[in-house]
């Protein structure tokens, strides 16, 4: 049978929802219109997908086996009209990780490649990006992969560079006056997290490999505030970008640790699927990374000097 994708998108809202009004008022039509658009594809599919009391409305059965092969007809239907277009708009790339500075290693990509137009777009954090590229509302995502969410065979990444981190000390810690560190000089200290102690797996992994027992986290309001948090107990320290810029501020100061150094994974994440799927400027992209890597030395990694999470240790040697 040939689906109405008006049809299906109105049973679709309607699931989310679970109200008839709000569903009406997400795509612009009157309850009436929703109604009757579910009415016909529920006639059309010989199936009842919702059912509607005095309580409210509530998915079937038969609506919970359909609903998400649903989502993906309307996410293939928006792909297919975006493929008619996006050759000439800009290849839309959401990026997370900002306290870490991505759009540095981004733009150095970007400049690589002649001509490439792209509109970067602040991400919350890496579900919500790899969700936005899985409904086709972004094209590419740029931060540090660490575990893919949901429907992990419909996302590819590739690691593009592995970035030094510092240790981000007050000058007041008892090690700040240090010309170098070893990870394992920090246990005494507090590893201070640039947001809640469960986003951020890098630090996570790197407490765990180092055996820093304490740690806290914080409210992330910019890398300002973090850095005047940092400043203000001696105690504790966090993990940043070698190359990062940060604000001018006296008070705190970096150190490199070695012994060994760990490294930072950034990558580029986008659907899988052939080619036409994608934006038609992606494979410039990813040519520029892999120049660039290649220019800058950004994927040299030697197990004896340097320490990666095992995740990404996977991820440089697929």
């Amino acid at each position: 049978m040939d689906l109405d994708l008006a049809q299906v998108r109105a049973f679709v809202v309607a699931a989310e929802e679970l109200h008839f009004g709000r569903a009406a008022g997400r795509l612009g039509i009157s309850q009436q219109g929703l109604s009757k658009r579910v009415a016909r594809l529920e006639a059309a599919l010989g199936v009842r997908l919702l059912d509607r009391d005095a309580r409210g409305v509530g998915l079937t059965e038969a609506g919970r086996r359909f609903l998400e092969p649903a989502r993906r007809v309307l996410a293939q239907g928006e792909r297919a009209v975006a493929a008619v277009g996006c050759a000439a708009r800009p290849l839309r790339i959401d990026v997370w990780g900002h306290l870490y500075a991505p759009m540095r290693t981004l733009a150095q990509a970007v400049d690589a490649a002649p001509g490439l137009q792209v509109e970067p777009v602040p991400g919350r954090d890496l579900p919500s990006v790899a969700a936005a590229v899985l409904r086709g509302e972004a094209d590419a995502g740029f931060g540090r992969v660490h575990r893919l969410p949901g429907n992990e065979g419909e996302l590819t990444h590739r690691l593009v560079r592995l970035e030094p981190v510092d240790a981000l000390l007050s000058t007041d810690h008892p090690l700040a006056g240090r010309d170098a560190l070893r990870p394992d000089e920090l246990r005494g200290s507090v590893l201070r997290y640039p947001a809640a102690v469960d986003r951020l797996d890098f630090l996570t992994r790197f407490a765990a490999r180092f055996g820093i027992s304490h740690r806290v986290g914080s409210t992330n309001l910019g890398l300002e505030h973090f850095v005047e948090q940092v400043r203000t107990d001696p105690a504790c320290f966090s993990l940043v970008p070698a190359d990062g810029p940060l604000p001018g501020r006296p008070g705190v100061r970096t150190v490199p640790l070695a012994d060994p150094t760990p490294l930072y994974a950034w990558s580029l994440l986008w659907r899988t699927g052939p080619a036409t799927d994608h934006h038609p400027r992606l494979d410039d992209l990813l040519r520029a990374f892999t120049t660039e890597a290649a220019r800058n030395r950004w994927l040299e990694y030697d197990p004896a000097r340097d320490w990666l999470p095992d995740a990404d240790q996977a991820a440089l040697h697929p």
